[in-house]
Formats: structure tokens, C-alpha cells, sequence
């Protein structure tokens, strides 16, 4: 026992021991940096590659397929609206077909009085104190009042 003893604290034993474990140490890092660079492959970049691909290639019906879905939802709203105003307008023409209704209107519209009734036509305030000017341009045709600024403008001039 006193050889191995002796053996075992020997420095040539210490620095072998110390080798060997410098020697694991430096080969399981380098193993470490195998397995880290084995990871960034050409079989990594050429899926990387693939896959960058088939986000491009899908960009564009992707793009395509959503415009399109909001162009079907638009053209289903106006639908909607154009069935709802063929709704309004079958009620409209339904109520014309009621003699009292088109009376009404007539009555409403056109300023119709029945016989043995008196009409009275009530008069705005507000449009009687129109300038004669303002009354005189309005009962013109426009390009009347066109040519009669032209003239206007050039007898200032003269």
C-alpha cells in the first residue's frame, strides 16, 4: 500500500491526472461547438431558404383572397340595400293604388281644392323683402344676368 500511496501524490501522477482532465475539459468543449455549429446546416439554411419562399409565394393570393372576401361583403351590402329599396318602392306604389292616398297628395302637391272648397296660398315674409333687383335677376333666364353683367362691367369701363 505504501507504493500506491506513494504513487498516488507523486507530482508525475498529479500532472498526468491533470492532463487528463484538461484533456476532457478541451474535448467537451469542442464537442459542445461541433454540436452548436452542427445545428446551422445546409440543410437548415436550405429549409430556411424554402420556407422564406412559400411565405412569398402565398403573399400575394393571400393578398388577393382578402380583398376579394371584402369586395364580396360590399357587393352583399348593396344587395341588401337594393333589395330593401325595392321593398320601400313596392310599399309606395301599393299606396298609390289607394284612391284617398293619391287625393291626399294631389291635395298636398298640386294645391287641388274640391268643389265648393276655398284655396288660400299663404305668402313667406321672408321672400317679400327681396330686393327688386334680387326679384328682377331671379325671373330671368341665367344667361340673361350673364350678359347682363358683361355690360355692366364694360360700360364701368368706358
Amino acid at each position: 500500500m505504501a507504493v500506491k500511496d506513494r504513487d498516488r501524490f507523486s507530482t508525475a501522477t498529479r500532472l498526468r491526472l491533470l492532463g487528463e482532465q484538461t484533456a476532457a475539459r478541451v474535448y467537451r468543449s469542442q464537442t459542445r461547438r461541433q454540436a452548436r455549429r452542427s445545428r446551422l446546416t445546409g440543410r437548415a439554411a436550405l429549409l430556411a431558404l424554402v420556407v422564406c419562399s412559400m411565405v412569398v409565394a402565398l403573399a400575394y393570393p393571400m393578398r388577393q383572397y382578402v380583398s376579394q372576401r371584402a369586395e364580396v361583403a360590399d357587393l352583399q351590402r348593396q344587395k341588401r340595400q337594393a333589395q330593401e329599396r325595392v321593398e320601400q318602392l313596392r310599399d309606395l306604389k301599393a299606396r298609390w293604388q289607394d284612391d284617398s292616398y293619391a287625393e291626399q297628395q294631389i291635395r298636398q302637391r298640386l294645391h287641388y281644392v274640391l268643389p265648393g272648397e276655398t284655396g288660400y296660398t299663404v305668402v313667406d315674409p321672408g321672400a317679400a323683402k327681396q330686393s327688386r333687383a334680387e326679384q328682377g335677376t331671379a325671373r330671368r333666364p341665367w344667361y340673361t344676368n350673364v350678359w347682363y353683367g358683361v355690360d355692366k362691367s364694360d360700360a364701368a369701363h368706358r
